[in-house]
């Protein structure tokens, strides 16, 4: 039997007192052990999202379970599972890196563990900061703290709101190598973010949230198969007025004017067909002025999944 889902929300909305809707009937699932990113443009709900899970925000409608415990119902119990790195940089200007750090851990009834606090601290070039003011350390070092800050109190759950937000490429590169060993040791982390790219090299899963709601969950891998996909585009000599039912098996796609036809092919396949659409048309006696291929990115599947919701 597959193992129960470390998080599961079901049904769950949030609208607030003005009456704008964050969030509208949201189900999902986490797998225990899994890198999920969530990808969404500015307001779309997954800061919103978050909190409700962290148990920041109260939902209007559903239900949170983290690690098992219900969000409202067991509280301490189900927040206990979770560390928050937030966006924003909040901690005590006038702690210790030490101090601080320690001080999360005692939040959530931790005994004190040094050596833990330490390995933490190494993992997160934060060491030889460890007897440091907060307020003496750069934006990138803050960030290294809220992380952790995050990790004191040993979460089985490990939530980064928009991580590499305003960070340098060397902080980035340290933060992945951290989020890789914390997966080989059984935490699950969820992370939003604005960069596609860091979605396509961390995340097993992807869902993609737009005006409150989750438009699309779907295996990274999966995605990248459709990223595999490229589009041949033939510029014709002639407007055709449909395309000859010789041509039907290889799904092309006639532009409204009938002077472009387009073809779409798996880069990844043994045979893109290619060859053969060429030998196809010039049997139909179809002649092409100019052709040019292009590939979709996650990207280009983010930005039109989010303008068929619009």
């Amino acid at each position: 039997m597959p193992a129960p889902p470390i998080i599961s929300v079901s049904n769950l909305s949030k609208t607030y007192a003005t009456g704008f809707s964050a969030l509208k009937a949201v189900d999902l699932e986490i797998k225990q052990g899994e890198i999920f990113a969530l990808l969404g443009p500015n307001g779309a709900g997954k800061t919103t999202l978050i909190s409700i899970i962290c148990g920041l925000v109260t939902p209007s409608t559903g239900t949170v379970l983290a690690d098992g415990h219900d969000i409202r119902d067991d509280y301490r119990a189900a927040r206990s599972a979770i560390g928050l790195v937030p966006q924003e940089l909040t901690t005590d200007a006038f702690e210790t890196v030490w101090s601080t750090v320690s001080f999360s851990r005692g939040l959530f009834g931790k005994p004190k563990n040094p050596a833990y606090i330490e390995q933490v601290l190494k993992d997160l070039s934060l060491w030889d900061k460890k007897d440091t003011q907060i307020r003496r350390l750069s934006g990138g070092m803050k960030r290294r703290v809220l992380i952790a800050k995050a990790l004191a109190h040993e979460p089985r759950i490990l939530f980064l709101d928009e991580p590499t937000a305003g960070v340098d490429v060397e902080l980035r590169q340290d933060m992945w190598q951290m989020v890789r060993r914390l997966k080989e040791s059984g935490v699950t982390i969820i992370l939003t973010t604005h960069y596609i790219e860091e979605a396509e090299e961390m995340a097993d899963r992807i869902g993609v949230i737009s005006k409150g709601e989750i438009i699309l969950v779907e295996d990274k891998t999966e995605l990248m198969r459709k990223l595999g996909k490229k589009q041949l585009t033939l510029q014709l000599q002639q407007p055709l007025a449909a395309l000859p039912p010789a041509l039907s098996d290889f799904g092309l796609k006639l532009s409204a004017a009938g002077d472009e036809i387009v073809y779409t092919y798996d880069t990844k396949a043994e045979r893109t067909g290619i060859t053969t659409l060429l030998q196809g048309l010039a049997e139909a006696d179809i002649r092409f002025r100019d052709l040019s291929t292009s590939q979709s990115s996650l990207e280009d599947i983010f930005v039109s999944l989010v303008k068929e919701r619009a």
